[in-house]
């Protein structure tokens, strides 16, 4: 499977964005999705998982803000992103695997190119 990241960019605190992640070349419904993020100096982090019927899991630094959902008919899965604050800045990964415990790890195989989100006034 490959990634296409799209819907980064520069918003305001408060503001709003979308992050999608279309994927191509395998089944996309048999796999469990998940959004990181990396910022300057800091390690990459898990933000939010899906599992393939829709289950989601969230970083608690994002809980309430973020929602993850996907749409297999279009082979995408989306972060939607709302009340953002200066500290959600960073590069925004989306990764995949047939096993939830490798996307929660970080271990999965296949990761997109990255997002930038810049949150600043």
């Amino acid at each position: 499977v490959q990634f296409v990241e799209s819907g980064g960019g520069l918003v305001q605190p408060g503001g709003s964005l979308r992050l999608s992640c279309a994927a191509s070349g395998s089944i996309f419904s048999i796999y469990v999705m998940g959004w990181y993020r990396q910022a300057p100096g800091k390690q990459r982090e898990l933000v939010a998982a899906i599992g393939r019927g829709g289950e989601a899991q969230y970083a608690d630094s994002v809980k309430g803000r973020f929602t993850i959902f996907r749409d297999n008919a279009k082979n995408t899965v989306y972060l939607q992103m709302n009340s953002l604050k200066s500290e959600d800045t960073a590069v925004y990964y989306c990764t995949a695997d047939v096993l939830l415990f490798k996307v929660v790890a970080g271990t999965a195989d296949t990761w997109g190119q990255g997002t930038q989100v810049t949150v600043s006034s």
